[in-house]
């Protein structure tokens, strides 16, 4: 009899009038029952035609869409934990639209059946829950149109409930020194590394020793499989140089071990709560690493050649956090003050209109 690991599969066991104990199989799914005994050539047969049959009945429908989707090669390219987190909101979705067939979605109208659904959501799990299991509808449904299963996407450019302004989240140097005062080595050197290379934290729990050869840093992003090559800084090198190389990762545990992301996490956030930092999140210092290069006078492209953000990310970035800051305004009026093109302007001085003088005039 052959050996199966077969999912789905109910067992049902009955006592006869005789007092044998038969057990019966029956597809989950459809209901349907199976025949034979666990794992052999009938069993599994009628096992095989059962799961035929709900392919046949999810074609066409959302949840079929759902499972393509979920199947695809790129589904595959997002980061294990985006994979993990779709999966969770798209069940969601599943129970509430999964028998839908494929067609209704080309109907203007479905925009207010899933906006529906997403206020209610909003009351039961909050805005930001809400909008997200829209948002992965979105996509998947963007999916849909590139790969020939649908032909609209009715709810792309949806209003987000959930407002989230972190246009002034941005780690000052007051920030920096309150953390490295009192931040395990640990949690220091992670800053370090974040600050001056623009990463995720993800990738950079991921760096080994391999991706540093002593002057650049080598990674593939986990999120789009972006390619980036960063130059170190002096203070970066100089940090990773004098680091003893006891475990395989860059950023590792006292004991040596990789980090898991949920007690790196807490790690962080308890050397924040040290520091005075409540507002402030790892992922901040992404944002904050756009910034200094930008207030260094970098360009768009070239600040996206070392943090791996697309080039729309990097103006988007620029337009929310550079007007928190001061330093690009000094630095403009510096060279407002110098350029000659514009002495014209610095030489103006306002006069008395009753003297019969011009209403400006320049410095001689």
């Amino acid at each position: 009899m052959v050996r199966a690991n077969l999912k789905g599969v109910n067992t049902v066991r009955k006592t006869l009038a005789g007092g044998t104990v038969v057990l019966y199989y029956y597809h989950r799914a459809t209901g349907r029952r199976l025949k034979g005994s666990l794992g052999s050539p009938e069993f599994v047969r009628d096992y095989a035609d059962a799961e035929q049959t709900q392919v046949q009945k999810r074609k066409g429908t959302i949840v079929g869409l759902i499972r393509d989707y979920t199947l695809s090669p790129e589904f595959a390219k997002r980061a294990e934990s985006t994979q993990k987190e779709y999966r969770r909101m798209l069940t969601k979705v599943e129970i509430q639209f999964g028998t839908m067939p494929l067609a209704v979605l080309e109907d203007p109208r479905v925009r207010s059946d899933f906006l529906k659904w997403r206020a209610d959501i909003a009351i039961s799990s909050g805005e930001r829950e809400a909008d997200n299991r829209l948002s992965v509808v979105s996509a998947m449904l963007s999916w849909g149109i590139d790969n020939g299963q649908v032909f609209s996407n009715q709810v792309s450019g949806f209003k987000r409930l959930h407002k989230v302004d972190r246009s002034e989240k941005l780690w000052l140097p007051e920030h920096i020194e309150a953390f490295m005062k009192v931040a395990p080595r640990e949690m220091q050197r992670a800053l370090i590394l974040a600050l001056h290379t623009g990463q995720r934290q993800g990738d950079l729990l991921k760096l080994v020793w391999t991706n540093y050869d002593g002057s650049r840093i080598s990674l593939r992003q986990r999120k789009g499989a972006q390619r980036v090559t960063v130059p170190c800084t002096q203070a970066l090198s100089r940090m990773l140089d004098g680091m003893e190389r006891s475990a395989m990762v860059i950023l590792s545990t006292k004991t040596g071990r990789p980090w898991a992301a949920r007690y790196f996490k807490r790690q962080w956030e308890e050397a924040s709560k040290a520091a005075g930092i409540t507002e402030l999140h790892f992922h901040d210092l992404r944002g904050t690493a756009v910034t200094m290069l930008a207030e260094a006078g970098c360009s768009v492209p070239e600040i996206a050649s070392i943090t791996g953000h697309t080039l729309k990310s990097v103006h988007g970035i620029i337009e929310r956090y550079l007007a928190r800051t001061a330093t690009l305004a000094t630095a403009a009026i510096e060279k407002f003050e110098n350029a000659s093109s514009t002495d014209f302007a610095n030489r103006l001085q306002t006069t008395d209109r009753g003297e019969g003088k011009t209403t400006a005039k320049l410095f001689k």
